[in-house]
């Protein structure tokens, strides 16, 4: 049975079709999200990361494949902003409620805006953290962008 989550609640109270996966994370790995793609044996192209951003000092998200880099002004451009970094572990973690490694772009403890790189839209479904470390969730991307109220834009660079 798979473990629920808050992103997975939110998924369900949605009514949005998902799957959920669970694989052995290693305590030891801080590459999260090539630790997913490996341990699920899916196309990186389809496994995505969320990173926590300061836009103008304010906190967004912003959602890629992990084989990419995010281009940090890109991602504020496409939200309006002029500045982007990414943000402080501490900060991220007390905003979303989920641990690095495991910050999901659903369920969040605060809703920030959020921008998705727009090429996951030509995938049927994605993965994204469910919410913790080892636990991804599979959906249709353009469910993702209409749960997180997300914008998608080109955001990574290449």
């Amino acid at each position: 049975m798979a473990r629920a989550s808050r992103a997975t609640a939110a998924l369900a109270a949605a009514g949005v079709a998902h799957q959920v996966h669970a694989y052995a994370h290693d305590a030891r790995s801080t590459d999260y999200g090539s630790e997913a793609v490996d341990a699920l044996g899916v196309d990186g192209e389809r496994v995505l990361k969320t990173l926590v951003i300061e836009v103008d000092g304010a906190l967004a998200v912003a959602v890629l494949p992990v084989p990419h880099q995010l281009d940090l002004k890109a991602a504020a451009a496409a939200l309006g902003g002029r500045r982007g970094q990414l943000a402080n572990r501490r900060a991220a973690e007390r905003s979303t409620g989920y641990v690095l490694g495991g910050v999901s772009p659903l369920g969040q403890r605060s809703t920030l805006p959020t921008v998705v790189h727009d090429e996951v839209l030509l995938h049927d479904t994605v993965l994204c953290s469910a919410g913790q470390r080892g636990l991804e969730v599979e959906l249709d991307p353009a469910e993702l962008v209409r749960l997180t109220g997300a914008v998608a834009a080109a955001i990574t660079r290449g």
